[in-house]
């Protein structure tokens, strides 16, 4: 399902011009992000609108690779070089405010009581004695993906049930003479977007609750989590599915060479991209009891600890336009993530648009894993896959190890 972005997106300058600054003096500021196409692309419209509306300040984007984000900003901010906005992943505030890296937004522009009142509940973990320190122009959800024409080839309709999901998966599978998987019925992959599915999703339907104590205990190692682990490794098992097929699961999906994929609404952008890709998108399956859930997170954008002055009033109003309703619309436009305000969000022509409305859809039962490290708390869940599928070992035992290396590393952390 191909796109076009909505027309004259770059001349939308109206709540920017709101925000115009009544100062004359000319700043610049610097706002840094994670590289990732369309989310780039967004900003360049978002920064061209706040400029022309705010011709005293100027905005320069740095953005490195994801790998060397998070370090990059760490060394920089302190020593003064860094940026006067970063983005970052709201799993990180906690590391952020400690290291002294980034300051409380102003009370004043961002009450307490706006931010309660006017965001999706998620963003509440980003308040911290009174105030917030870091906002979102925009939140994830997940959701499946397919490919229209393999359905349409294989004569099978979009699931709604985790039971019609393997079916059609089973049914979109195909194989060459030797028996070797030539399509996937559904993509598999920890390192992608599973480990959020099996904790949020998977276990949450077969009965389970994946942390119990805001998320400070870890509480998989149940029949729940024991049968979401069945799910999760049968669909291998039953020949629907290949860890590792073509690398990773969304070049799978983007080569027509997999019928489901499960994945976040960033990933919209992306696809529209791809030629010869004939795609849709759906809510996440169903329990077999009926139950719904889903994941979400979100990047936010906080003021540093290095700016002040003239650069901290312009890194304000830079943050309330970045904010904006006009800000969230663009966002979604462009890259496909949700808005942050539920006014929004909850539009009835976003709510029920073919590709957005089941990812914002789908808020409304999502859940937002408290991360005391992401990083390592997915490993946890790949090297618990490995352990049954390259060690044979028993699938009970490898959630029972799995369950203790994330309680050591949430423990690490809350102890500290």
């Amino acid at each position: 399902m191909n796109r076009p972005f909505r027309t004259a997106l770059a001349a939308l300058a109206t709540s920017a011009a709101a925000l115009t600054s009544a100062s004359a003096q000319e700043v610049t500021i610097e706002y840094w992000q994670y590289f990732f196409e369309a989310r780039v692309d967004a900003m360049e419209i978002l920064i061209e609108n706040f400029e022309a509306a705010n011709p005293n300040i100027n905005v320069e984007m740095t953005h490195f690779p994801y790998a060397d984000y998070r370090t990059r900003t760490a060394v920089a901010v302190p020593a003064g070089e860094g940026p006067d906005i970063v983005q970052l992943f709201y799993g990180w505030l906690n590391d952020y405010i400690e290291a002294g890296l980034i300051q409380p937004l102003p009370t004043d522009t961002f009450s307490p009581a706006m931010v309660e009142a006017e965001f999706f509940p998620m963003v509440r973990a980003m308040e911290r004695d009174g105030a917030y320190y870091a906002l979102p122009t925009a939140v994830r959800s997940l959701a499946l993906f397919y490919n229209q024409r393999l359905l349409d080839a294989a004569g099978v309709e979009v699931p709604t049930t985790l039971e019609e999901l393997v079916a059609a998966a089973a049914a979109t599978t195909e194989r060459d003479g030797a028996g070797n998987i030539t399509q996937v019925g559904l993509t598999t992959g920890m390192t992608a977007q599973d480990h959020h599915w099996f904790r949020e999703v998977l276990i949450r339907q077969f009965g389970g609750e994946p942390y119990l104590d805001d998320y400070q205990t870890v509480n998989y190692d149940t029949d729940a989590g024991r049968a979401a682990l069945g799910f999760y490794l049968g669909l291998e098992e039953a020949g629907v599915s290949q860890s590792g097929f073509m690398d990773e699961p969304q070049a799978a999906f983007r080569g027509n060479r997999a019928a489901f994929h499960i994945d976040g609404s960033f990933r919209i952008g992306a696809l529209n991209d791809s030629r010869g890709l004939e795609w849709g998108v759906t809510e996440l399956p169903a329990g077999a009891d009926g139950t719904q859930s889903n994941y979400s997170s979100y990047w936010v954008n906080a003021i540093t600890s290095s700016a002040e002055g003239p650069e901290y009033e312009a890194s304000v109003l830079f943050m309330e336009y970045l904010t904006s309703p006009e800000a969230m619309q663009i966002w979604l436009d462009v890259v496909g993530e949700l808005p942050a305000r539920q006014s929004v969000g909850m539009t009835e022509e976003n709510a029920n648009d073919d590709v957005f409305g089941p990812f914002i859809r789908g808020l409304a039962y999502a859940q937002t894993t408290k991360f005391a490290d992401e990083s390592a708390q997915r490993q946890v869940l790949v090297d618990m896959i490995e352990r049954v599928q390259l060690q044979d070992m028993d699938p009970g035992e490898s959630l029972r190890m799995a369950a203790e290396a994330e309680q050591a590393i949430l423990d690490g952390y809350y102890n500290n």
